[in-house]
Formats: C-alpha cells, sequence, structure tokens
C-alpha cells in the first residue's frame, strides 16, 4: 500500500461526517478537562456509535473501501484456513466456530463452503460483530449460502459464557484502540489529545503516564533511549477473556504484526500506528477523523502470554505463508483448472499476494492458543516460531 503525500479529497458528504465525529471528539475532550487519551480518541473515531469509522456506513474493505483484507482477495485464503479449523473442530466434542469481527461476511461465506466439502461443518457458526452495519453486510453475504449452511450461522452481541470449539480471529486485535506512551529523558509520558483553540484543531498533548502504564512501557521498551511505541491492554484483556471461556478448542489469530523482540525494536522508536484511507497509508490519525482506519500492529508475545495467563497453551506461530502452505493453499490453486484460465490466473495473482514476502506472507502471522491438547497442527508443519515469542 503506497504511502501518500497527499489524499483525495473527501466527497462533501464525508467531510460533513468527518466534522460530526470530530465534534464528539471534542465534547469528550470538554468532560475531561481537556484532554483525552490517544486510546479513547481512537475509540471514538473507529467505533463511537453511529459515528465511528466502523460504526458509520462508508465502504471499509475492497477496492471501493480503504484496505483489503485476505478473504477479499481470493476464497483460497478461507479455504486453506478451513483445513486447521477443521483439525481443531475434529478434536473438540461441540464442533462450534466463533468468528470475531467478521467483516464482509467473506471469510464465514468461505470457512463453511470448505468445510461443507470436506465434511465437517460445525455445529453453528457464530459470529460476534459489535457494528450493526457490518453485520447488515455478513448477513448480505451469507444469505447466499445453501439453506443448510445458512442455517448454521447466527450473530452474538456478545461473548458467549462457553465456547467448544474454534475461535477465529481475522485482523480483529490490530483494530483494538491502544494506549501510546512516549519516554522522553527517563521519563515516561502518556500521548492524548487536545483541541488546539488557535488553530480550531485536534493536537497532539502529552501528559505523564499513569503508574500502571509507565511500568507496562518500562518492562517492554529497549533501553536507555528515547521512544515511542504502542500498548494494548484491552487487546489482552480480550484474550484472556477468551480464554477463560474456551472450555475445548483452540484460537486462531490472524494478524500483521512481530514478536516483542521485534516489536519494540531500537530502530522502531515511532511505534507502528499507521491510517488507511483509499488505499494509501498516512500517519495523521487526525485528520478527516471517522474516514480512515486507524492501526498498530500486534504484539504477539503480548498476546501469547495474555492466553497463557488463563491457561491456554502456545501452539503455534508462524508467518502467514508457511501457515497457508501447510494448509494446502497451492494444492486448491492447482485445483481451479488449467494454468493459462482466465479464473487460475486471478487467483494466483491473489495467492501470490497472501504468500509473498515483499506483501502479506511475512508481515502477516498465525498465533494458536489451545485449550485442548492432541489438535492436529498442518498450519505449522512447515515452520513454527514460536521461540520468536
Amino acid at each position: 500500500m503506497p504511502i501518500a503525500a497527499d489524499l483525495p479529497l473527501p466527497a462533501p458528504p464525508a467531510l460533513e461526517h468527518s466534522e460530526r465525529v470530530a465534534l464528539a471528539v471534542r465534547a469528550a475532550i470538554a468532560a475531561n478537562d481537556g484532554w483525552i487519551p490517544f486510546e479513547r480518541y481512537m475509540e471514538l473515531a473507529l467505533h463511537a456509535p453511529g459515528l465511528g469509522y466502523y460504526s458509520a456506513g462508508a465502504t471499509k474493505l475492497g477496492a471501493a473501501g480503504d484496505f483489503t483484507t485476505a478473504p477479499e482477495m481470493t476464497p483460497l485464503f478461507g479455504a486453506a484456513l478451513a483445513v486447521q479449523v477443521d483439525a481443531i473442530l475434529r478434536a473438540t466434542p461441540g464442533r462450534e466456530i466463533v468468528e470475531l469481527g467478521a467483516g464482509s461476511g467473506r471469510l464465514a461465506r468461505d470457512l463453511l463452503a470448505a468445510l461443507a466439502e470436506r465434511d465437517a461443518l460445525p455445529s453453528r457458526y457464530a459470529i460476534l460483530e459489535l457494528s450493526p452495519e457490518l453485520a447488515l453486510r455478513q448477513r448480505a453475504t451469507l444469505q447466499a449460502l445453501p439453506g443448510h449452511l445458512h442455517a448454521r450461522v447466527e450473530w452474538l452481541s456478545t461473548l458467549p459464557a462457553a465456547i467448544d470449539g474454534a475461535i477465529v480471529a481475522n485482523e480483529v486485535l490490530d483494530a483494538i484502540p491502544v494506549h501510546l506512551v512516549a519516554r522522553r529523558g527517563g521519563r515516561y509520558f502518556e500521548r492524548g489529545v487536545a483541541e488546539d483553540e488557535r488553530r480550531g484543531t485536534l493536537a497532539w498533548a502529552d501528559r505523564p503516564a499513569p503508574d500502571w502504564l509507565a511500568a507496562c512501557a518500562r518492562a517492554r521498551f529497549p533501553e536507555a533511549i528515547d521512544y515511542q511505541s504502542e500498548l494494548n491492554p484491552a487487546a489482552e484483556g480480550l484474550v484472556e477473556e477468551l480464554g477463560r471461556i474456551l472450555v475445548h478448542g483452540a484460537a486462531l489469530f490472524v494478524d500483521y504484526g512481530f514478536g516483542a523482540a521485534e516489536y519494540y525494536h531500537p530502530q522502531r522508536d515511532q511505534g507502528t500506528l499507521v491510517c488507511h484511507y483509499r488505499h494509501r497509508v498516512h500517519h495523521d490519525p487526525f485528520r478527516w477523523p471517522g474516514l480512515s482506519d486507524i492501526t498498530a500492529h500486534v504484539d504477539f508475545s503480548a498476546v501469547a502470554a495474555a492466553g497463557e495467563r488463563a491457561g491456554l497453551a502456545v501452539a503455534g506461530f508462524a508467518a502467514q505463508a508457511p501457515f497457508l502452505l501447510g494448509c494446502g493453499v497451492l494444492e486448491r490453486l492447482a485445483a481451479i483448472g488449467a494454468p493459462e484460465s482466465p479464473a487460475y490466473l486471478q487467483a494466483a495473482s491473489a495467492v501470490q499476494k497472501l504468500l509473498s514476502p515483499a506483501e502479506m506472507g511475512e508481515l502477516f502471522k498465525v498465533l494458536a492458543l489451545a485449550r485442548t491438547a492432541g489438535i492436529d497442527w498442518p498450519g505449522f508443519a512447515v515452520v513454527d516460531h514460536r521461540h520468536r515469542l
């Protein structure tokens, strides 16, 4: 995705919507003595009901949106992932799938279709979706499924009391609001947002970090240099909660990120926070709030540790490319037809992006956290990099 020197101007209705988001942010700032932590700003910009990026009606995914996820590129991603999900379901009595944040619904569609081919359908496919707008899109996508598959799909508004099967989270953790912490001269500051009244804009404003946040940064940041990065206790809390309710089975997290040593590398001294708008990357989260996705990479070491605190075992960790290869993505590609056929060429182009180190193959990782022993792990048969966590 190109880094934008400038961005295409939004249409007037989009600009009006962004101003409504900015007004909500300003109201939150005024109600909190003139300052909110960046984590609160990110929450409002992404998830404020009816206003935030994921809550309002604009297209997010695909060519007409701001970014593209693997399921939007090709159904072969879901078909390969189904091989690992099948192995998890076979080891669990409940055989249910719970997908967190199902996007357009394409991954659910492709997983169900591939599992049906394998005679490995789940007892139910539950989607936890907090965005009413995205839930409507998912319903439209999944309406096209055959009746016996569609009947297994249901939507949840909260996590269930127990999960017996497979949890799937594709590009979910990166959208959870993060705390930004900066260390300057040995002191720790939480980055936040205030209103620049002279300019009439939102602006960065820092305050001394609370003790708990400073302690967390101190434990993870490299020593003896000024440094800025993200911490995501909310994502870690979600993983711990999933661990508490997962009675049998395993959770699969697919996202872009690193283990802690790479995430908090001394040379990555400005963190990983970026914004996506119209398939361009930019670094100004205050530009047109509500119109850009705001995201940070995932610290998979912290996610793994959260799972372990909840009693889960780290069953595997690998880059996306070897994971998909282990799950037979090239065999699925070969089955499409003749290599010179248009269908094959289109699918091959998408698979190349999923596997290429220059695209998604290396930056994206797959982490498996398991409650149940004895699960087969084809996705980690090529490579297992748990030692990097």
